[in-house]
């Protein structure tokens, strides 16, 4: 998941942060002279009400587990390999292109590098104005949160850190031909976000630095309109505060999407500030896509042997497809 930076004061702080707005960008709301950036995408949108899909938590839930009794999908693992072949055989039955994006990454604690693959699902290949969602699919090799550091090495599946962007897409699947989409949609997930094996020696999100990297160098004829990504956001009572790097990098995505969380009357999504992370999304807006990440900070499974299956929630699952699928068909 996101880096580590913040795990010692989000569940205790996001209150203050939220309500105090103490942070770099909420000074600078203040200050008066430093304007927030603001991307343009909120002038790409319609008034109109599209038809949520019939999105099914159940199902995305049984997708979670599918993936789960993989067991550790670490980079360069066959865990890995094996979910890559769930995965893409799964999209391709559901009529999207599948891609992979392959690269070496060196970390700082291992001696030799590791081969790493992007997944990228690609739905209405033909449109130039695309829209981006993300998230990881690598889990962390050490449950680095355990009390007992004897309980870090052993099985570690990560069901809401890692497998819940992919089931979560894999239901979507089912849906794509019914949205009245303007735009491109690529599903993203990235490969080494954690490949931790040493913190504070160790580098996180290599596969969305090499995305955006590759986007930002390489001539295309498409264009990313916006971004969003998912990051442990399937928990059960999953509460989504505006993150605050995303509020300040990508506002105009967090008005639209946030407005239409409160349309619909999906209260999960909380017009508040929450932490500032640094995740997946900062590369992507780096790289000019203004991306937003929706993450629950209140998740007490993180990094843990008790992130199961278990502990994820049809019903946040949900909650996140009737605010997407909706603001998705509005975008132009």
């Amino acid at each position: 998941m996101m880096r580590l930076l913040f795990i010692a004061v989000a569940l205790t702080l996001a209150p203050l942060l939220a309500g105090c707005g103490q942070s770099e960008s909420a000074a600078q709301d203040r200050g008066g002279d430093k304007k927030k950036p603001r991307d343009e995408f909120a002038q790409d949108q319609v008034k109109e009400q599209p038809k949520m899909a019939a999105f099914d938590g159940q199902r995305a839930l049984g997708y979670l587990r599918d993936i789960c009794r993989i067991g550790p999908r670490i980079s360069g693992s066959e865990g890995m390999r094996k979910q890559q072949e769930l995965l893409k055989a799964h999209f391709e039955k559901h009529g999207a292109t599948v891609t992979f994006q392959r690269f070496e990454a060196r970390q700082g604690s291992r001696k030799d590098p590791t081969p790493m693959a992007n997944m990228v699902i690609t739905w209405h290949p033909e449109r130039e104005r695309r829209i981006l969602i993300c998230g990881h699919y690598d889990t962390r090799p050490i449950a680095d949160q355990e009390p007992d550091r004897r309980d870090w090495t052993r099985s570690f599946i990560s069901a809401n850190d890692g497998a819940s962007s992919a089931a979560w897409m894999m239901e979507m699947a089912h849906h794509i031909k019914e949205l009245d989409l303007n735009v491109g949609l690529d599903f993203v997930l990235f490969d080494g976000e954690e490949y931790i094996f040493e913190s504070g020696r160790d580098k996180y999100f290599f596969g969305s630095e090499y995305f955006a990297s590759d986007y930002k160098k390489s001539p295309r004829k498409y264009q990313y309109r916006a971004g969003v990504l998912l990051d442990l956001f399937a928990g059960k009572n999953a509460k989504y505060p505006i993150e605050q790097n995303s509020s300040f990098l990508a506002g105009g995505v967090v008005e639209e999407i946030w407005k239409t969380a409160a349309e619909l009357g999906v209260s999960s999504f909380q017009n508040n500030r929450g932490p500032n992370l640094e995740d997946d999304h900062l590369a992507l807006n780096n790289a000019g896509i203004p991306t937003v990440d929706i993450v629950d900070f209140g998740y007490m499974h993180w990094h843990r042997l008790t992130d199961l299956p278990e502990m994820c929630s049809a019903d946040s699952m949900e909650n996140v497809a009737k605010v997407l699928t909706v603001w998705l068909q509005r975008a132009k």
